[in-house]
């Protein structure tokens, strides 16, 4: 693992933990190291904000907030740290996550919360990761090689395209 902080991914439910897998999956490829936990801005408030209150002392450098419906997550532990904290909105009602992406990105003033897609774990984990970029260079180019892989799949499905169209 790399002498990077750590990146927390909270989530306000386990059912969450097949979409949030994705961020700490990406996360362990960068060698970022991270911890998973599962808490509640409604039913564990009190041990949601100690915890985002404790976080930059305990060695955490970016949160991830993970949470469907009334999502209220990200904006607590974001009202009780100034680390950056990074919103998951969760698809998980019938709303299809609209719900979840509206209560995330809709902050007040002096309340910041970055908001990735509905789902969008992967890229909370690379915003994450890009965030921890700043002061870790070993994050920075292992992100720099990411990106020439995604270059490089990119040029070999267009070289395929080309075949494939000439072929014709």
């Amino acid at each position: 693992m790399s002498n990077s902080k750590k990146v927390a991914v909270i989530m306000g439910s386990d059912s969450d933990f097949p979409i949030v897998s994705g961020a700490v999956k990406t996360l362990k490829s960068l060698e970022i190291p991270v911890e998973v936990h599962v808490m509640s801005a409604h039913r564990t408030p009190k041990a949601a904000a100690e915890f985002s209150a404790t976080a930059r002392e305990n060695g955490f450098g970016v949160i991830i907030a993970a949470a469907g419906k009334a999502a209220h997550l990200a904006g607590v532990l974001a009202a009780h740290t100034t680390l950056p904290v990074i919103g998951i909105p969760i698809k998980s009602s019938t709303l299809d996550g609209l719900d979840a992406l509206l209560a995330t990105v809709q902050m007040p003033k002096g309340i910041p919360v970055a908001t990735v897609a509905i789902d969008g774990a992967d890229n909370a984990a690379l915003l994450a990761a890009q965030m921890l970029s700043l002061s870790d260079e070993k994050v920075a180019e292992k992100l720099l090689a990411l990106k020439k892989d995604m270059a490089d799949g990119v040029a070999k499905k267009d070289l395929a395209l080309q075949e494939a169209v000439n072929a014709l």
